[in-house]
C-alpha cells in the first residue's frame, strides 16, 4: 500500500476499528474525544464528506496518514505496513462519500441570527451553574440565536476579536467564524491568559466586589492560538497563566516559562486539583452551598 492507497480509507471507520466512537454527529462532521491528547469536551473532527481531521485542542489537522503517523507515533512507512496488517479491511472513502454528493458547501457552518442581551431562562441558569454572577455574565455575554443545518438554536456568546462567537450552553460547544482570541487592553502592564472564556468569568467571578489589580486579559479560544499570542504576551512586563490541568496546557505553559521564568507565571497552583478556573470555581461554590445546608 502507498500513501496515496492510504489517503482512500475512510477514517470514521478507521477511527471505529481503533475503538474510537464519535459523540455526536452534525452531517457531514463526526465530533470525537481526540485520539491524540486527553481532553475534556470533544474538540477533534472528521469532516467525512473531505475524509480530514482537524484537532480543534490543538490547532493541528490533516489526512489519514498524518493522523496515524502521530497517533501511533511512527513514520509514514511504518503506519503503511500497519495498515496492510492481518485482518485489516479498511473501507474505502468512496463508498461513504455517495451520501454527500449534493451537500451544500454551507452545511455545517453556524449563521448568527441576531445577538441581544441575555433573557433566555436556560441560558441564566446555566451560566449561574457555571458560579457565574450575573453582573459579570451580562457584562460579557450575549445571547445568540444561530441557525445550523437549517435550524434554529440560541447559546450564550462570547465575542472574540475578529467578530466571530464562542457559543455555549448545556448541550453545546461550538464557534461561528472567524475563528480568534480575545483581547482586553485596559492600558496594563500586566495581563491574565486564559484558554477560554469561562475561566477568564471565573477569574472575574473570583475577585467579584473585591479590589482588582490591573490587568490586561487574553482569552486564546483555542489552545491552537498559544504560540501565535506569544509575541503579545511577552510585550507586557509580566503574564500570569491560567491554563487548563492538561497535557495541552501543561505543554504551553512549559513553553512560556522556558522562554522567560521570569516574565511567565504558572497561576494553575490555585486549582492544581481541578482541571481548569471554573472547575475549581465550581466545585467551590458547590462546597459552601453543601456547608450551608448541612448548618443547624
Amino acid at each position: 500500500m502507498n500513501i496515496k492507497q492510504a489517503k482512500e480509507i475512510d477514517m470514521v471507520d478507521y477511527l471505529s476499528k481503533l475503538g474510537f466512537t464519535p459523540h455526536r454527529i452534525t452531517e457531514p462532521n463526526y465530533w470525537y474525544y481526540s485520539p491524540l491528547h486527553e481532553e475534556r469536551t470533544p474538540s477533534f473532527k472528521i469532516n467525512r464528506k473531505l475524509n480530514r481531521w482537524k484537532d480543534w485542542g490543538t490547532g493541528e489537522s490533516g489526512n489519514i496518514v498524518d493522523f496515524g503517523v502521530k497517533y501511533h507515533k511512527c513514520n509514514e512507512s511504518n503506519f503503511l505496513n500497519l495498515l496492510q496488517g492481518p485482518g485489516v479491511k479498511p473501507v474505502l472513502h468512496k463508498d461513504v462519500q455517495k451520501k454527500y454528493h449534493g451537500l451544500d458547501e454551507e452545511a455545517g457552518t453556524i449563521k448568527i441570527l441576531r445577538v441581544k442581551p441575555i433573557a433566555s431562562l436556560p441560558l441564566i441558569k446555566y451560566f449561574r451553574s457555571r458560579r457565574i454572577p450575573d453582573d459579570i455574565a451580562h457584562a460579557y455575554l450575549k445571547e445568540v440565536h444561530y441557525e445550523l443545518n437549517s435550524k434554529q438554536y440560541y447559546a450564550l456568546g462570547f465575542p472574540n476579536n475578529e467578530g466571530g462567537y464562542e457559543l455555549r450552553n448545556q448541550y453545546i460547544k461550538a464557534a461561528s467564524k472567524p475563528k480568534a482570541p480575545t483581547f482586553f487592553d485596559n492600558g496594563s502592564k500586566e495581563l491574565a491568559v486564559f484558554e477560554g472564556f469561562f475561566n477568564f468569568l471565573s477569574y472575574k467571578a473570583m475577585l467579584h466586589q473585591q479590589p482588582q489589580p490591573n490587568r490586561n486579559f487574553l482569552i486564546l479560544n483555542s489552545t491552537s492560538f498559544f504560540e501565535k499570542e506569544l509575541p503579545k504576551m511577552q510585550q507586557h512586563e509580566r503574564t500570569f497563566l491560567y491554563l487548563d490541568n492538561d497535557n495541552t496546557g501543561q505543554k504551553c505553559t512549559k513553553k512560556a516559562l522556558d522562554l522567560d521564568p521570569k516574565k511567565f507565571s504558572d497561576e494553575r497552583g490555585l486549582y492544581r486539583h481541578h482541571g481548569d478556573l471554573n472547575k475549581w470555581l465550581t466545585a467551590f461554590g458547590s462546597g459552601i452551598k453543601q456547608q450551608q445546608r448541612q448548618s443547624p
